[in-house]
């Protein structure tokens, strides 16, 4: 039966024929929000260890990571054959490109490694460094992905991003005018967005030439700025419950652009790392096909209001 939402996995399918699982590498990536050129405090809700499995440590060579992760997935997801570097803690272009080209390449010397993925800051990029990535993409697949977090520059402030959301908009039209794939990353419940700016976003992101997006509802991470706001004052923030999200994320997602690649819809840590864990027991399995099964109650679709609006 086909998905009502333009999916990961589909749009796998189309491009290599099968699955393809991404494998986290951590590289030993700093950020200009950490060591003093942006900040150092980081963005508030910030903590990239919650995200990061078990095999993923800086001390740990590119090629083992990479290899007890193939291991790893395959437990999990015995139908995928091909795997994509995941290059995910911090901000991955933040080197010079000779550095870069040599980490990149560690990975890609790696057997089953069909390409890479490239998580950065949309202020960590620039033409030199594109240039190395398209290079790569002449022999391999690339994909650049974006922490944009929100579209309105009150709340980037606010969470201390350390850049606008015309930085972001930039990015991304410059990774497209490279011909490179480009993913981001959006945070739903940020303090300070109401429901209906969070829908208005949808119309935002629409009009972006990306090719992927994640979606994630805002988590209060233990030892972070926000955990610090939130347990000074939680009247001040709104976390999702599960019925609520489930709502919300299909109501955003009926306003986006169909030709967009939904990677994934909510996010999933362990629940130790979280201040506030109120469905936090669930898979992100799980939770999508409770989506899932509410989209076909609701009998709706990825797009429905552009569609019918056309």
């Amino acid at each position: 039966m086909e998905r009502r939402f333009n999916s990961y996995n589909s749009y796998f399918i189309k491009n290599f024929g099968g699955r393809v699982q991404k494998i986290s590498i951590d590289a030993g990536f700093s950020c200009p929000n950490r060591d003093g050129k942006i900040s150092t405090g980081g963005c508030s809700f910030c903590r990239n260890d919650a995200f990061n499995p078990s095999y993923c440590r800086p001390e740990k060579s590119i090629r083992q990571q990479i290899e007890e992760g193939i291991e790893f997935h395959q437990r999990r997801y015995r139908r995928a054959k091909q795997y994509l570097a995941y290059f995910q803690p911090y901000s991955n272009t933040y080197k010079n490109v000779d550095e870069l080209e040599k980490i990149y390449t560690q990975a890609l010397e790696v057997e089953g490694i069909i390409g890479i993925v490239v998580g950065t800051r949309p202020d960590c990029i620039d033409e030199e460094k594109m240039s190395l990535l398209k290079e790569i993409n002449k022999t391999h697949y690339v994909m650049v992905e974006y922490g944009v977090e929100s579209v309105y520059d009150e709340t980037l402030k606010r969470i201390n991003r350390g850049h606008d959301f015309e930085t972001a908009k930039k990015a991304i039209c410059l990774t497209n005018e490279y011909g490179l794939p480009c993913g981001g990353h959006f945070i739903f419940g940020l303090p300070g967005e109401s429901r209906e700016m969070m829908l208005k976003a949808a119309d935002i992101i629409s009009e972006l030439p990306l090719t992927t997006v994640k979606f994630h509802q805002l988590q209060i991470f233990k030892d972070t700025i926000m955990a610090e706001e939130y347990l000074s004052n939680p009247e001040a923030f709104h976390l999702f419950t599960l019925e609520d999200y489930i709502e919300f994320v299909i109501d955003f997602t009926e306003r986006l652009n169909p030709d967009l690649v939904i990677e994934r819809f909510a996010g999933e840590v362990p629940p130790r790392y979280l201040i506030s864990k109120p469905w936090m027991n669930l898979r992100y399995d799980e939770v999508l096909n409770l989506i899932e099964k509410r989209m076909e109650e609701r009998d709706t679709f990825q797009g429905k209001f552009i569609i019918h609006n056309a």
